[in-house]
């Protein structure tokens, strides 16, 4: 598991997928910070690593990389069960606020180069 507060490669996705899905990859993002954890089995993980990091629970949001469609609408998947917040009317596994979906998209490509 890895926090990316700087940036990471579709390469270095490509490769992290390998290993784990063969497809996609896990990633916790945090649009308070603007930073992501990736590299886990379980989303949850994730989120527990950045919540011992000073991330407040609120701004975490559970997404899936694909990096075959980088630069594409299907590159991000908002599906994890830790977005599962009736508290935030999130009802869903999927991040159902356009306006977070906006800033999880904007943290996303921040972070994750095309090298």
């Amino acid at each position: 598991m890895q926090i990316i507060i700087d940036k990471i490669s579709i390469l270095e996705l490509r490769q992290i997928s390998e290993k784990m899905f063969g497809n996609f990859v896990k990633v916790v993002v945090d649009i308070g910070k603007g930073i992501m954890a990736v590299d886990a089995d379980m989303h949850v993980d994730l989120e527990k690593l950045l919540l011992e990091n000073g991330s407040e629970q609120k701004d975490l949001w559970g997404i899936n990389l694909y990096p075959e469609f980088f630069g594409t609408e299907n590159f991000i998947e908002y599906d994890s069960m830790i977005n599962i917040r009736p508290w935030q009317n999130n009802r869903s596994r999927e991040v159902e606020d356009e306006s977070v979906r906006r800033k999880i998209i904007e943290v996303v490509g921040k972070l994750v180069k095309s090298v």
